[in-house]
């Protein structure tokens, strides 16, 4: 370990930082189509419920990976974990600017999935052991901001890659811009805080003690039930997120009969509003922390007006018609939706530090799973109405149940395991 250096450039910063860029990356490799939709579609000569398809492929193996991904980040370490599926999700990445049609596009999407399926629950596993415990909202709120960041940069840069290079050609960056975000997590990254050769005293001494290593095996089904309401509540969320990631651009460029460039600028206007969002969501939950010492009222309250505020800004866009006034109101419900993200995020290390990445990868599986089936029905309810406003319906629905459940949500209480001794 070394002396106390300049707090900006901690070694706990820097791997914050590299965490940060990963989730930047990924949400870039995982919605990326969404931009590139209208000329692969021309090319590959497929229907809004096709595209649907292939959107949502990503989401059945990223789905089955949060929980397989998380048991990885807990039993190998996120080092090794995270270097395996990044080499996945960036080829992967990669493949899909040389697919054909149909079916390579649903296999390069199934590919990416598997890769990104286990990203966020080691990340989790990461954060629990390099983050100090009322400074988990914040890390978790900044890393979702650089996924929201993402996902706002994402339509300009890949409308001004595509113009560049083709759909194709944007793809084959994106998917070398991976590869190398793997190698600098594989150079700088240890498991253990400790084994570092840059982290100071005082930086060790604000983190959480050693991971506990007396028993591998990790207590599925009671760990499950435990965080049965989080994945529920995650799924809510999941639905609405899912819409704004794989239809927002062709929302603008449809129902407002805009070309790529402007659908794309509009888009990320709203999408800029999540890192915000993500970021405000994560300080306010630890600021409620640390006044209150309740980690109930700290998490849940937030993911609550996360999910009221963003039903509210959402109602007008199946009454009004207007541009701005609907992309302002998009902007705001996105905000308060991502309010949620940071410190639904942090429920898992409150209730299962130890075993974070499982705990995150159950919760995140309602995530994967509104990815299932989210990007399906907005396309299906298109190809049938010929509406872009009507999918709305399913996620104003599913903000105000969202709510009602995360009251269920009990941060406060850490998992007993059961085989435990003591």
């Amino acid at each position: 370990m070394q002396p106390a250096r300049n707090s900006l450039f901690k070694t706990t910063n820097i791997v914050l930082l590299i965490i940060c860029l990963m989730y930047l990356i990924t949400y870039i490799d995982r919605v990326n189509i969404a931009t590139a939709a209208p000329p692969m579609q021309k090319d590959l000569g497929l229907s809004n419920t096709e595209l649907g398809i292939a959107i949502a492929a990503f989401a059945y193996p990223y789905a089955l990976f949060q929980i397989a991904g998380g048991w990885l980040g807990d039993r190998l370490g996120p080092r090794l974990t995270l270097l395996i599926c990044g080499a996945i999700w960036s080829a992967a990445t990669v493949m899909i600017g040389f697919v054909e049609g149909t079916l390579s596009l649903l296999l390069a999407r199934l590919l990416l999935g598997v890769g990104e399926g286990s990203a966020f629950p080691t990340a989790t596993r990461a954060l629990a052991s390099w983050m100090p415990p009322d400074k988990r909202g914040f890390a978790q709120g900044i890393t979702h901001s650089f996924a929201r960041f993402g996902n706002a940069a994402s339509p300009v840069i890949i409308a001004a890659l595509i113009a560049w290079l083709s759909w194709r050609g944007s793809f084959i960056v994106v998917g070398l811009a991976s590869f190398i975000w793997v190698t600098a997590w594989w150079l700088y990254f240890r498991d253990d805080p400790r084994a570092h050769t840059g982290v100071t005293p005082e930086e060790i001494a604000t983190l959480p003690p050693p991971r506990a290593t007396e028993s591998s095996s990790v207590p599925w089904w009671p760990l499950l039930k435990r965080m049965l309401p989080v994945t529920f509540t995650d799924f809510c969320y999941g639905w609405t997120l899912w819409v704004y990631l794989s239809w927002l651009p062709s929302f603008f460029l449809h129902n407002y009969h805009l070309n790529l460039k402007r659908s794309a600028l509009f888009a990320s206007g709203v999408l800029f509003a999540g890192v915000v969002g993500d970021t405000v969501g994560g300080v306010f939950s630890d600021q409620i922390l640390r006044r209150t010492g309740n980690t109930r009222t700290a998490r849940v309250a937030v993911i609550v007006i996360g999910f009221v505020g963003s039903f509210i800004f959402m109602m007008p866009v199946l009454l009004i018609h207007d541009l701005v006034v609907i992309a302002i109101c998009l902007s705001a419900a996105f905000f308060f939706a991502e309010l949620i993200v940071a410190p639904i995020w942090a429920v898992p290390m409150d209730i299962a530090p130890r075993y974070s990445g499982t705990a995150s990868g159950f919760m995140n599986f309602g995530f994967g799973l509104a990815g299932m089936i989210s990007p399906v029905v907005f396309g299906a309810i298109i190809d049938a109405s010929g509406r872009w406003d009507y999918p709305f319906i399913a996620s104003l629905a599913l903000l105000l149940v969202g709510a009602a459940s995360a009251l269920l949500l009990r941060p406060d209480l850490p998992f007993k395991d059961p085989g435990a001794r003591g």
